[in-house]
């Protein structure tokens, strides 16, 4: 779903419109990776008594509107009967500031308070927010179980202001997603120290994107060793980390029977081959019940692959999600990850290898792999790959076709393939095509008729491809005329469709943006932006 989609549940969702032609509305608001809406029109209705739009029940949405501390002035003097109903609150990426923020206590420090979620990443808040929200989070401890202010500038002096709240014995939040708060060592020691005394509760951590370095991480390793930790969710996204923080969590993670079920460590860069090894022993126990495992970009070898599948192998029926992008595996790295991939126990769904500098040899090994074993991988990223080339590819379709596979999307950015990898991907879809729901072919060259091939796919009828994703592919006003065509005559489910740096003029667009405006076509994407 449109995350700025906020309809009734139960009820269709309204059509949302956006036809991009401008690199700079594609950016449009959002920090990091949080995804940005340009709709034409809003579609925000307001409460009558607090300005905010029901989603469900005892929920308030009114994330990424323009809306500034009025919203939360209305919100701390709205009528007292509907405070004590309202347990979800969601005020990301507004402008509220200081002055919002204080309103919101306000309301917060009402004994009819229920809320137990509340969302404010992105609300331009700071130190100052910090310590006035830390007296009502204190006041209600028996309520709130999901703490949000990512993306905002805390600071370890703001951040302290709200671990009075976190040591409380009586605090029962569940979930505290920190990202980007510019948190450092100081932090991570009030933070270990506040979670030592009271672990219980806590299942998912977020502190990515903060410069916590090994000397901060290494504080809270007393939380995660201890007995008492439920954490299951733990993301440390580019925080700076390195083999000796791998090596305490390793140690950490291995000391007591460990509920964690996801582990991002991606862009650490010194994680490296060294730190990745402490982690292994970890994942070879029959008690871990870990089932996501990213290290994007970590400076992964060989060395890694090698032991992450000897580990895999001896445990391999947990785990559900594997990144390895942007890391220098090699053909020779991958190959060991194979003889987990085709045991029969393997019950991975996702597997990223983005710019691995895989070739041919490890598409022909990882197409072998998934024929002995099609049935559960539903996500397969190999973007990036440069070498994999039309010989490497025609590895895959060997899988692709088989009745046993299941796979919904399938990412092969700028793999160096041309027309024939395009005409042979429309032939064996159009022959299974019930699953795929995300295709992305972007920066290769598919000029000319192999083109059309694709488009016999997205006629059939059995077609459920939804994100259509063909940036820089060469392609021509034949090639827009074809997709027309395409869609029109099975207009059910395409609702993205990027065209962006192909050599098309605007009347060769002119059809699809009719599409896009027509209600009795499902596209509500369309990218295309002219050299």
């Amino acid at each position: 779903m449109d995350p700025c989609e906020d309809t009734q549940e139960g009820a269709p969702p309204s059509k949302k419109r956006r036809i991009v032609e401008d690199e700079s509305l594609r950016n449009q608001p959002g920090p990091g990776d949080e995804p940005s809406c340009v709709p034409l029109k809003s579609e925000r209705s307001e409460d009558v008594n607090l300005g905010f739009k029901d989603i469900r029940p005892g929920e308030k949405q009114l994330e990424n509107c323009s809306s500034s501390e009025i919203s939360c002035e209305s919100l701390s003097s709205g009528p007292k009967s509907n405070m004590s109903n309202l347990t979800e609150l969601g005020l990301s990426f507004n402008n509220l500031q200081e002055s919002g923020v204080l309103h919101l206590c306000d309301f917060m420090k009402s004994p009819d308070c229920g809320l137990q979620t509340l969302r404010l990443k992105n609300c331009k808040w700071s130190e100052i927010s910090c310590e006035a929200l830390g007296t009502p989070l204190k006041s209600n401890l028996f309520t709130l179980t999901d703490l949000d202010p990512s993306f905002n500038n805390l600071q370890d002096s703001g951040f302290l202001y709200l671990c009075g709240f976190l040591e409380s014995p009586d605090c029962i939040l569940q979930s505290l997603r920190l990202k980007k708060c510019h948190l450092s060592e100081a932090s991570c020691e009030a933070l270990g120290s506040a979670l030592r005394s009271h672990p219980s509760n806590l299942t998912e951590l977020d502190l990515s994107e903060n410069s916590l370095q090994d000397s901060g991480f290494l504080h809270l390793c007393g939380f995660l060793e201890s007995p008492d930790c439920r954490l299951q969710i733990l993301r440390l996204n580019n925080c700076s980390l390195s083999e000796i923080s791998c090596k305490a969590l390793g140690s950490a993670l291995t000391s007591n029977r460990s509920n964690l079920t996801e582990l991002d460590l991606s862009w650490n860069n010194n994680i490296q081959d060294s730190g990745f090894l402490h982690l292994c022993s970890f994942l070879e126990r029959p008690d871990c019940r870990l089932q996501t495992l990213r290290v994007k970009k970590c400076h992964l070898s060989k060395v890694s692959c090698e032991a992450l599948s000897s580990a895999l192998k001896s445990n391999p029926s947990n785990l559900r999600e594997l990144d390895l992008s942007e890391n220098n595996l090699q053909d020779s790295g991958f190959l060991h990850l194979c003889s987990f991939l085709e045991s029969p126990d393997c019950r991975l769904q996702t597997l990223r290898l983005k710019n691995c500098r895989l070739t041919e040899i490890s598409c022909e090994a990882l197409g072998s792999a998934l024929k002995s074993n099609p049935s559960n991988l539903t996500e397969l990223d190999l973007s990036l790959n440069y070498n994999l080339q039309d010989s490497g590819f025609l590895h895959l379709c060997g899988f692709l076709e088989s009745s046993d596979c299941r796979l919904q999307t399938l990412r092969l950015e700028n793999c160096s393939l041309s027309e024939i990898s395009c005409e042979v991907l429309g032939l064996v879809l159009k022959s299974d095509p019930s699953h795929l729901t995300e295709l992305d072919l972007s920066w290769n060259d598919l000029q000319g008729s192999a083109f059309l091939h694709l488009c016999s796919f997205l006629k059939s009828p059995d077609c459920r491809l939804q994100t259509l994703r063909l940036e820089h592919c060469r392609l021509s006003k034949i090639s827009c005329d074809a997709l027309v065509s395409a869609l029109k005559f099975n207009p059910s489910h395409l609702t993205e469709l990027n065209l962006r740096y192909n050599s098309l003029q605007d009347s060769d667009v002119h059809q699809l943006q009719d599409l896009v405006e027509s209600p009795n076509f499902k596209l509500q994407t369309l990218s295309w932006i002219t050299y």
